[in-house]
């Protein structure tokens, strides 16, 4: 039994690695709720006016999450949905 237990708790700690690897801590954009935010089209669209190729977008956290390319390197960008500011890029 103690051998399943040992497997079991590697593959959650090997979980818990690979997701906070994957994951660039950047969350907090905003404390307005989110009834008053702005669309997540009008982030693209801020992209889209700064030179990227929008792939796709999504909410992280407090945040709007834009993935673009520009000059053939991807990058996320992070906009408060409140005023549209980019508040974080991160090539990767």
């Amino acid at each position: 039994m103690s051998v399943i237990r040992s497997a079991v708790l590697a593959v959650s700690v090997l979980g818990l690695m690979g997701s906070t690897a994957l994951a660039d801590g950047f969350k907090n954009c905003t404390k307005l709720d989110k009834a008053s935010w702005k669309p997540a089209a009008d982030a693209e669209a801020k992209a889209k006016a700064a030179g990227y190729e929008v792939r796709r977008s999504k909410v992280e956290g407090s945040c709007y999450e834009v993935y673009g390319v520009k000059e053939g390197k991807l990058y996320e960008l992070f906009y408060s949905p409140e005023d549209l500011s980019l508040k974080k890029t991160i090539a990767k």
